[in-house]
């Protein structure tokens, strides 16, 4: 069975945007098409259910747009995506919180953005404040914090949420060492579980200690998918 299919996906954006009444009337008057690029075009990807998959290539080529498919943030412009089960998206820092609260109000406010009760996010309240390491900081408003604290904060509560499928977006990127060891241990007890992992990351080594398999994208298109190694390799050769 496999978790995330993808036919034929294409993503289409503006590339222009257009700021009032007034220009989109003008450009229909003068029959001026908007300008539009293409984020994904012609990807077809198949992922296992209990896969651990990286995606690379370079700023623009479309890894962000294939994980928001993935996780229906995004509606493709043409083809089919399905993704079966649950899924945890983790894209961007700060996304789900509110900068007002304090670190333990923001578990239970992003844990009823991904779709838990109170009582859920309650049981899980002292594990996801253990493994962020924020004891000292938990009830001060996230203003204070610091990029690599609300991403600790972050990984903390999408993964302590039991979810079949969970999506990586260069969030470990940031945290310090004895952090990023402990999230490598996680990801890994999660492929040992048999969920499935799909991670977006600059960091090759780290893709390559994480995921078995590796789908390398440029310019909205798939370059190469197989063996993570291999691909990697290839893809610091052509750099």
């Amino acid at each position: 069975m496999n978790a995330i299919e993808m036919q034929g996906i294409g993503v289409r954006y503006r590339s222009e945007k257009i700021r009032s009444l007034k220009e989109l009337v003008v450009r229909g008057l003068a029959r001026r098409k908007a300008p539009y690029f293409w984020s994904l075009r012609d990807v077809t990807l198949s992922i296992a259910s209990g896969e651990s998959v990286g995606i690379i290539g370079a700023n623009g080529a479309g890894k962000s747009t294939l994980l928001r498919v993935a996780a229906g943030i995004v509606c493709p412009s043409e083809g089919v995506a399905i993704s079966r089960g649950s899924i945890v998206p983790l894209m961007e820092l700060g996304t789900g919180f509110e900068a007002e609260l304090s670190g333990r109000e923001n578990i239970f406010f992003n844990g009823a953005l991904l779709g838990r009760s109170r009582a859920q996010m309650r049981s899980q309240l002292d594990a996801i404040i253990a493994f962020s390491g924020l004891e000292q900081f938990i009830d001060a408003p996230l203003r204070t914090y610091s990029t690599g604290m609300v991403a600790r904060l972050a990984f903390s509560i999408a993964t302590a949420v039991d979810a079949e499928t969970i999506l990586l977006d260069e969030i470990l990127a940031v945290g310090d060492a004895a952090f990023r060891q402990r999230c490598d241990e996680r990801i890994h007890s999660f492929v040992r579980e048999g969920r499935t992992v799909v991670l977006v990351s600059h960091e090759l080594e780290t893709l390559v200690r994480l995921c078995r398999r590796t789908v390398w994208l440029s310019h909205g298109a798939v370059v190469a998918d197989g063996a993570s190694e291999q691909v990697v390799a290839d893809y610091q050769r052509q750099r």
